[in-house]
């Protein structure tokens, strides 16, 4: 295999974040993976008993302040982690908005992942009732993206 291919596979590891990647070229393979730094917060080893009991009430009125929103509508969720854009490009409209109707196959937006535009397509006739995401922000897979009536 083509150093020159290696050394291309190992700059698109280090700009996707993807910790291991392997290619099989023929009878060639090359597996390259990097290992990732966790980090992780450790509590104080002997935290006061009274700031420990204050903290419970504080987070129990927490959660009964803020419900789980409900998604309500069939969900269209993201295949794949990248990034959301809304329109093929920064001065084009929007693919769809809120309130409008769609039919199985209209592009809905567009998820760059890894330096690939990958159009995003209603999978069922309907009305667009919420757009999840902001345009320009990274996704998730399976993130609901959009919800359509």
């Amino acid at each position: 295999m083509d150093i020159r291919k290696i050394k291309k596979l190992i700059e698109l590891l280090d700009e996707s974040g993807i910790a291991e990647i392997e290619i099989h070229e023929g009878e060639e393979s090359v597996r390259i993976s990097r290992q990732m730094a966790v980090t992780q917060a450790v509590a104080p080893a002997a935290a006061p008993p009274v700031a420990m009991a204050a903290a419970a009430p504080v987070a129990a009125a927490a959660s009964d302040a803020a419900p789980a929103a409900v998604i309500s509508g069939h969900q269209i969720k993201s295949p794949m982690v990248g990034t959301y854009y809304s329109a093929a490009s920064p001065t084009s409209e929007a693919f769809v908005s809120t309130g409008q109707k769609v039919n199985i196959g209209d592009t809905l937006c567009i998820i760059e992942a890894m330096k690939m535009m990958n159009q995003i397509e209603a999978d069922r006739s309907g009305t667009i009732t919420a757009i999840m995401v902001d345009d320009g922000s990274p996704v998730e897979f399976d993130q609901v993206l959009f919800t359509i009536e």
